[in-house]
């Protein structure tokens, strides 16, 4: 049986009675994962594949919405963030050495499922970086039933002009042994405490934003700052590695916003017009958070996530 773990339910706002437990890679790096249950019988289990900087806690309202509708919702810590093993002295850096150890992560996720009796079928939320990581596992065969993505990270938004420099300094930071430096324009600091909510590219929601900023100002272990130049290596290159690979045959939705700027629309509407059985819902007027927005915003995103799981 897993140990107990920490999960920091007075911020969370999630649904009664989560609990947390620690489980194991195969590389033998420690993962934290929270698990709530509906009051009766489950329709299945979904899953939260978070973005990069995100914690469990961050996702307790979206548990508390999948519990209402009679799932029963897990989450895990990546590794490299929230109370999961960090990869560095630095601890803030968001660093990984192979974006496939991700894929550790998934396999050891899912082993721990199989010894809890996991509820069935299972299904998939996954945000961001999750979107990357729950596409490279959907075509590997991971046995799940349903997939929706918000703003997936199948491209990274940078200038065509920047582009090239961006991948030379990549480059440039595994020749020379720089990987755990941070990428340009990164620093130690969370991005909800270091940006004004005037300039946040997250979310239209001055409310969801400050819930993002108390939630690491109340439990500072659980915040990231900026990606290192190993992180922004290995993410540029599964970008592309997954551009090039046909879509599973999984049905999916993806939400979108018409104001994302932090992962490439282009790269997903292009992912999503070759996906057999996907649906790409647009969401008008909204930033990167497609699930932490606007009370109007958001309420059509869980309509369609809850109606597409269902």
């Amino acid at each position: 049986m897993a140990d107990p773990a920490p999960l920091h339910a007075d911020i969370a706002d999630g649904p009664d009675g989560g609990a947390a437990q620690w489980i194991t890679t195969a590389d033998a790096r420690r993962l934290r994962v929270a698990r709530w249950n509906p009051p009766g019988p489950a329709r299945g289990t979904v899953l939260i594949f978070q973005g990069r900087t995100e914690y469990i806690e961050k996702y307790g309202v979206l548990a508390a919405d999948l519990v209402a509708a009679g799932f029963t919702a897990v989450a895990i810590d990546w590794r490299g963030q929230g109370l999961s093993d960090r990869l560095l002295p630095d601890p803030l850096s968001g660093h990984v050495g192979r974006f496939a150890d991700y894929q550790l992560d998934v396999a050891a996720l899912l082993t721990h499922l199989a010894a809890t009796d996991c509820p069935q079928p299972l299904s998939l939320v996954a945000h961001s970086m999750g979107g990357a990581i729950g596409l490279r596992a959907l075509i590997a065969g991971a046995p799940i039933r349903r997939a929706v993505f918000s703003a997936p990270m199948w491209g990274i938004l940078i200038a065509p002009r920047l582009r090239p420099a961006a991948w030379a300094t990549a480059r440039a930071a595994r020749w020379l042994g720089l990987t755990h430096r941070y990428a340009p324009g990164g620093s130690a600091r969370a991005y909800a405490s270091l940006i004004p909510f005037a300039d946040n590219l997250l979310t239209t929601d001055p409310a969801q934003f400050a819930r993002m900023a108390r939630q690491t100002e109340a439990v500072p272990e659980l915040a990231l700052g900026g990606p290192s130049l190993g992180w922004l290596s290995e993410a540029l290159m599964e970008c592309r590695a997954l551009a090039a690979l046909p879509s599973p045959d999984t049905p999916c939705l993806t939400l979108l916003g018409t104001d994302e700027a932090i992962v490439d629309p282009v790269a997903v509407r292009a992912r999503m017009a070759r996906w057999p059985g996907g649906d790409l819902k647009v969401l008008d007027g909204a930033r990167h958070e497609c699930l932490m927005e606007a009370p109007s915003l958001r309420s059509q995103a869980m309509a369609a996530l809850i109606g597409h799981l269902g």
